[in-house]
Parts: structure tokens; sequence; C-alpha cells
């Protein structure tokens, strides 16, 4: 655990000023950015860069990682599925369907469903044996309610409310 961390192992928020927000955005824009870019955009030196990006980095405030095409990925399919429980508990139930390399999102919900899952498939007999000999098979799934997502409107990955302090 990190200094910085709260007794649950969260990270202590930090409270983010124009720079960092500014450094965010142009990340978000280009994760591979060279901080010394960054520094000459901004106006500030690169190490101002470097040591705020550790800072935001080490307080779960940021992250820079690469985003997966599903589709150039060979995934034609993308479903959201609501999964109903019975006999165990959904958390259980979502930890083994999190290990299935296809489930890329896990939740744990309230509503109809106990747990939400994000999958993608290559094609429909990809799809028929993940249902029928990955996800439908975990002890405790009772019910599988798929929603095949037939265009894609909006996925941002890179998305994050942050509020003003």
């Amino acid at each position: 655990m990190r200094d910085s961390a709260t007794p649950t192992g969260q990270a202590e928020p930090i409270d983010l000023d124009d720079t960092d927000h500014a450094i965010i955005a142009l990340l978000r824009g280009n994760g591979r950015m060279p901080y010394r870019a960054v520094a000459r955009e901004l106006n500030v030196s690169e190490n101002t860069v470097r040591a705020r990006v550790r800072r935001m980095e080490e307080s779960d405030t940021m992250r820079v990682v690469a985003v997966t095409d599903i589709e150039a990925a060979g995934f034609g399919m993308l479903l959201a599925i609501g999964v109903q429980v019975e006999g165990r508990s959904p958390e259980e139930v979502a930890r083994d369907m999190a290990v299935v390399p296809e489930v890329f999102s896990v939740s744990v919900v309230v509503g109809a469903q106990d747990i939400e899952i994000l999958v993608v498939a290559r094609d429909q007999s990809h799809l028929n044996a993940l249902i029928a000999e990955q996800l439908g098979v975990v002890p405790g799934v009772r019910r599988l309610t798929p929603a095949l997502a037939l265009d894609v409107l909006k996925n941002q990955p890179d998305w994050v409310p942050f509020h003003a302090a």
C-alpha cells in the first residue's frame, strides 16, 4: 500500500488545477505524446509534466492506457448481457465471468438483473459457444438476457467527469 492510501486501500484524492487538466486533455488526445511535447505545448518544464503525471497516477486520478478497437481486433459483435443469479452470490458469479477473455466489463447491479456484462464475439458461431459453453454454465447463473448492439453510437473509453475544485 502506498503512503497516500487510505485505510481502505484507496489513494487519497488530489486537487487538480488548470495545468493538471491540460495535461490530461493532451494525453487523452495522444497517450503517447512525449512529456517534452506536453511541456512545450503548456509552456512548463518537462520535469513539471513528469512530476504531475506521476502524482496523478500514484493517486489513481489518471492512468494512461491503450484501448483496443474491437472491430480491428476481429470481433464483429458487441453484446450487453444481463445475468440473473440463483444459489450463489452475484459477486462470486461476477468473479467467475470476469475471467472469460471475451468479457471486458462486469458490474454487479441493482435492478431486474444481478450482473451486467459486456462481451465481444467474432461471429454468431463464436457467440453461441460463448453463451452455451462458457457463460451459461457458470455455477449460479439462472438466466442470461443478451442484447446485441446493432450500431454503436458512442463508445468513449477515455471519458471521465472531472469536477472543478
